[in-house]
Order: structure tokens, then C-alpha cells, then sequence
């Protein structure tokens, strides 16, 4: 009996904890919360609890809530981004771009948008590129990030794509280009599209998701 109820508890605990999962993914993608810990820590407070998923719970729901809410609309979005994205990508085909985020994940929602990571130790031919496939450039900045004591600096173009799809590409140095990178939102390594990839991906299966098993 005892072993029964321990069992119980467990389901119970389990359910709860996707309960809030479910709480903070709704408040993300309706725009309530925008950062994962505060939804998490206000998603338990509605619900009366301690328990906080992790970030991958969360964004396990937040793709399923986009899902039901978007429904055919969110695939033929991403495929349209994606698209956008490979155009994107063959102007910037001399600097090993990459996407990643979530046109690479396809677990869009409306405002996503599209994140290509390039590698150059020359930012400004960057955007010389861009500027000369007629992509137009909002604004720029430098980021530097201070992970477990080593620093990195990264180059950032925000910009707009033809049919006004949001586009941010962050340039790092080409030392960089082989350097493994975790994602914070899914634990699990960042390996993001080549344009060869993408190209494929667009080809056999261009709706697929990148998830972690």
C-alpha cells in the first residue's frame, strides 16, 4: 500500500509540475510573461505550488500551444521563413551561415523571428553584403557574454526581410565556426541548418522539427 501511495504521490507531483509547464507556456506565448524563469515562478504562484519545470518542459508546451492556436497557418508561416531564410543565407554564403532559433527548431509563434549565425572576422563586409541583396539593416550591436568565466563578443544585425519577417544574424569570428555551443532553452547542443541543410530540409521535409528526443 505503502509503495501504491508513494506511486500516486509521484503521478500526482508529475501532472502538477506539467500543469504549471502548461501555465508558463501559455503566459509566454500570449506575451504575459517573456522570460522562462518569471512565467515558470508565476505559473506556480497561480497554481499554488513549488514545483518549477525546466526550460524544456516549458518549451515543449509553448510549441504545443502555438500548435493549437496556429494550426496549418504555423506551417505554411514556417515554411515561408524558412524560405526567407535559405535567401538570406546564399547572399551570405561566404561566411558558413547558419540558422538556428526557432525557424531552425520549427517551433515558431507569430512574432518569431529568423536567426542566422555567420562567422567573420569582418563584420562590416557583412553588412556590406546584405546591404548590396537589398536587405534592410535597423540597427546594430556589439554583445559580449561572460559564460563560466570566458568571454566572447559577437556582432549583432537586426534587420527586416523583404516581407518584413524580423531577421537578427550574429557575426562571430571565424575561430568560432567549430566551437560546440548548448542551448539554453533545450539542453541540448545548438546544430542549427547549413545552407545545404536547409536547402534539403526545404526540399523532403520543410515543416520538420529539431527537437531533442
Amino acid at each position: 500500500m505503502k509503495q501504491s501511495l508513494n506511486g500516486e504521490a509521484l503521478t500526482a507531483d508529475s501532472d502538477l509540475k506539467r500543469r504549471v509547464a502548461r501555465e508558463a507556456a501559455t503566459l509566454l506565448y500570449f506575451g504575459a510573461e517573456k522570460e522562462y524563469k518569471q512565467a515558470k515562478i508565476r505559473a506556480a504562484a497561480t497554481l499554488g505550488t513549488h514545483f518549477l519545470p525546466s526550460n524544456r518542459e516549458v518549451a515543449l508546451e509553448l510549441n504545443q500551444v502555438a500548435e493549437e492556436q496556429e494550426g496549418a497557418k504555423r506551417r505554411d508561416h514556417l515554411i515561408k521563413m524558412r524560405q526567407e531564410a535559405f535567401e538570406v543565407m546564399r547572399l551570405l554564403c561566404g561566411f558558413c551561415p547558419v540558422l538556428i532559433g526557432s525557424v531552425w527548431r520549427g517551433t515558431i509563434k507569430l512574432e518569431s523571428d529568423i536567426d542566422i549565425a555567420v562567422y567573420s572576422d569582418k563584420p562590416e563586409q557583412v553588412l556590406e553584403v546584405l546591404k548590396a541583396g537589398s536587405i534592410k539593416i535597423s540597427k546594430t550591436a556589439w554583445a559580449t557574454v561572460n559564460k563560466r568565466g570566458i568571454t566572447s563578443t559577437s556582432f549583432h544585425i537586426y534587420a527586416l526581410t523583404p516581407t518584413k519577417h524580423g531577421l537578427e544574424i550574429v557575426v562571430r569570428n571565424r575561430e568560432e565556426a567549430t566551437k560546440k555551443r548548448k542551448c539554453e532553452t533545450f539542453g541540448d547542443e545548438i546544430k542549427g541548418l547549413t545552407l545545404k541543410e536547409l536547402e534539403k530540409t526545404l526540399k523532403c521535409d520543410p515543416t520538420k522539427q529539431f527537437l531533442p528526443m
